[in-house]
């Protein structure tokens, strides 16, 4: 088994979203001990943001600057890594409501036509399906009900993106209400640590 692990919280050792990853890859290796683990640290090596270059680069425009054609061969490399992973894990604190824009530009490596998607004449199909993706999704509030959920942009994001992808074999794992004070930031991390032990490894 290949996963690939990715964090995006700026946060270090602080982070919920890192702990609660790191957990969820250690449950997956519980059955798979030999398995590959690749990682990427999106605040500690940030991939930056999409270049026109690199936007044509995905329709098949070659780049003709150098520093093009190094981002282009490194985005090849991003996209190489998550086609090859059989599980994703991802570490996605809510950011004002969404995803750190450390994220969102490593998702928007993933989004390549005729490798990851297609148009077709009934509309686009996915193209990364085969594979499980699991989010370690960490909020302060409280956004999976409530009066707070219409503002939830990261998880249903989240959704949306992999789903249009073509993965079906999507799992969150929830810790929120981490900013109601140490008590229930310390219950709300023992929970989602208990639902990564319930995770199928």
């Amino acid at each position: 088994m290949r996963i690939l692990h990715v964090d995006a919280s700026i946060l270090d050792a602080q982070s919920a979203s890192r702990q609660l990853s790191a957990a969820i890859v250690a449950r997956l290796r519980e059955g798979a001990p030999d398995a590959e683990v690749d990682t990427y640290d999106l605040a500690a090596s940030p991939v930056g943001h999409l270049s026109a270059a690199e936007f044509f680069a995905f329709q098949g425009t070659a780049p003709q600057a150098a520093d093009a054609i190094e981002a282009v061969a490194a985005n090849a490399r991003i996209l190489a890594d998550f086609l090859a992973a059989d599980v994703v894990v991802i570490g996605a604190p809510m950011y004002n409501f969404s995803l750190p824009s450390q994220l969102r530009a490593w998702l928007d490596r993933l989004a390549v036509p005729g490798k990851t998607f297609q148009y077709t004449a009934s509309g686009p199909e996915g193209l990364a399906g085969g594979k499980r993706v699991i989010v370690a999704s960490t909020r302060g509030g409280i956004y999976s009900d409530g009066p707070m959920a219409a503002l939830d942009h990261q998880e249903t994001y989240l959704r949306g993106f992999f789903g249009f992808l073509g993965v079906t074999d999507l799992t969150f794992v929830r810790a929120e209400g981490l900013a109601y004070g140490p008590d229930a930031r310390a219950a709300a991390i023992t929970a989602a640590s208990a639902d990564v032990q319930r995770l199928a490894a």
